[in-house]
């Protein structure tokens, strides 16, 4: 193997390391305030070093690189494999941080939710009663004016904390 080669290898591969670190989240060589980001992403500058070892090696041994204009022209296949790999790593890095997500369910968001008795609720105590929110079920203690029966379907009158809720049957 070439020395030309083995050197662009291991630029690829420190790229792709510095890819995998940085899209796990560990925001490696991040610099400055949490919220800022430069001009270009860790995860773009990763990605065009690893395209740009591994395209060059790649050009490298196709060409048997052995004299420096060879190797000069590795380097320009790698740079033509890295440019778009780079955009392509900015793109999805953004998507990935623009991502829209809901909104974290809250409290409020029990009331007027119907469910089903799933312990029995007494009139001086608290039952459990499963509902459904954001589409998710869960489990609450549940008090009641009057008994509701096990099986009885119910409506969250009001979230009395983030685990109760005060229920009437429906």
């Amino acid at each position: 193997m070439a020395t030309g080669t083995l050197i662009f290898l291991v630029i690829g591969g420190a790229g792709i390391g510095v890819l995998a670190l940085a899209l796990l989240g560990t925001e490696l060589l991040h610099l400055g305030h949490a919220d800022v980001d430069g001009p270009v992403s860790v995860e773009t500058v990763a990605g065009f070093a690893g395209a740009f070892g591994f395209g060059a090696a790649i050009v490298n041994e196709l060409l048997g690189g052995r004299t420096p204009g060879m190797i000069a022209a590795a380097a320009a296949g790698g740079a033509l494999a890295a440019v778009p790999t780079a955009w392509l790593a900015a793109r999805l890095s953004r998507s990935a941080r623009n991502m829209r997500t809901d909104p974290t369910p809250t409290r409020n968001d029990l009331v007027g939710a119907l469910g089903l008795v799933v312990t029995p609720v007494p009139a001086a105590g608290y039952g459990e009663v499963r509902v459904r929110v954001a589409g998710q079920p869960v489990k609450l203690n549940a008090r009641a004016d009057r008994p509701i029966p096990l099986g009885a379907r119910v409506f969250v009158v009001e979230a009395l904390s983030e685990t109760s809720v005060h229920v009437e049957t429906y």
